[in-house]
């Protein structure tokens, strides 16, 4: 686990964080709260697990609407923005730094989730002990919103080893391939601006549509529901993302 924090809060920290703060527009937030407020079935003053949080855009959307959110993540920088976000806009969030396989809760939350293609950044194992903590998490019933585009139906048709983009003044350019024997896309990603240069490695699993029901199936989760988009878009091949909601089962 030293080893995986280590790796998490030196990805995201530096531009990489910045560029990820600032590319998100306000309404893109707003749209995927509703999505979220919607398949969560989020009752008025619902207690919400926003786990990984990152730099908390959607836990102070809904925490704006008036649910209690309490958000989690290993990366030091990404708390440090989200609690700063919070305070800016007044908002009552309560912020853990932690692992996201590491939740010390037991039917708490009404309802959780996981934006920004937050499966799959370790192994297996850990993605499957990361599943069991959100289901022990959650009270019976709980609804759970796992945000994932790099499923292989969405990721791999349309695959291109290298690709770039300026985000604002920074430049973003990414280099990878698919390693079929390990099922996983390794990456370097390359950030400049102003003559500063941060080179980032990740590698990020792969896994089918019917990879990831299963691993929510084997941690208790049931009646899993596919969406390419939050209006709501059925998921098929070749969809730009998967937005996948299953549903803790009752005792």
């Amino acid at each position: 686990m030293k080893d995986n924090t280590a790796r998490v809060e030196q990805f995201f920290s530096g531009l990489f964080v910045e560029c990820w703060r600032n590319v998100m527009p306000e309404e893109v937030t707003e749209q995927e709260a509703d999505f979220l407020q919607q398949q969560l079935k989020l009752a008025a003053g619902a207690r919400v697990l926003d786990v990984p949080c990152g730099v908390g855009r959607h836990s102070c959307a809904l925490a704006a609407r008036g649910y209690q959110v309490t958000g989690v993540d290993l990366s030091s920088t990404c708390l440090s923005d989200a609690r700063a976000l919070a305070a800016k806009k007044g908002l009552p969030v309560s912020w853990e730094h932690r692992d996201m396989s590491d939740l010390p809760w037991h039917d708490t939350f009404d309802a959780a989730f996981a934006m920004g293609n937050s499966l799959g950044y370790t192994d297996d194992d850990h993605d499957a002990r990361f599943v069991r903590a959100v289901a022990r998490a959650l009270k019976p019933g709980g609804r759970f919103v796992v945000d994932y585009p790099a499923v292989a139906e969405a990721l791999l048709p349309t695959y291109q080893e290298r690709t770039w983009m300026a985000v604002g003044d920074t430049l973003f350019l990414r280099e990878g391939r698919y390693n079929h024997f390990a099922g996983r896309i390794e990456t370097t990603y390359t950030l400049i601006r102003d003559g500063k240069v941060e080179k980032k490695p990740w590698t990020q699993r792969v896994y089918t549509y019917l990879e990831v029901c299963r691993l929510l199936a084997t941690a208790g989760f049931t009646d899993p529901q596919g969406y390419a988009s939050p209006t709501l878009e059925p998921f098929k091949l070749g969809s730009r993302g998967l937005l996948l909601v299953a549903t803790k089962k009752e005792s």
